[in-house]
């Protein structure tokens, strides 16, 4: 669960902090992801979408720190 203390009153700043730390867990995202019904064909396409760009992530990774 996300947690931000607010300091000296400024709660426009602990605002912002939160939805960054919300955006960097991908809570923002699944909430988009959950407000509509997804066919379960739609939901495997997204699964295997994610699971090729995660792939595809490591393998840079991997080519760019033999590089160096």
């Amino acid at each position: 669960m996300a947690n931000v203390e607010v300091s000296d009153g400024n709660i426009e700043k602990a605002i912002k902090a939160l939805k960054r730390m919300l955006q960097r867990e991908g809570i923002l995202k699944e909430i988009k992801r959950r407000s509509f019904y997804e066919k379960p064909s739609e939901r495997e396409r997204r699964k295997q979408r994610e699971a090729r760009k995660r792939r595809l992530r490591a393998e840079r990774r991997k080519h760019a720190s033999g590089r160096e």
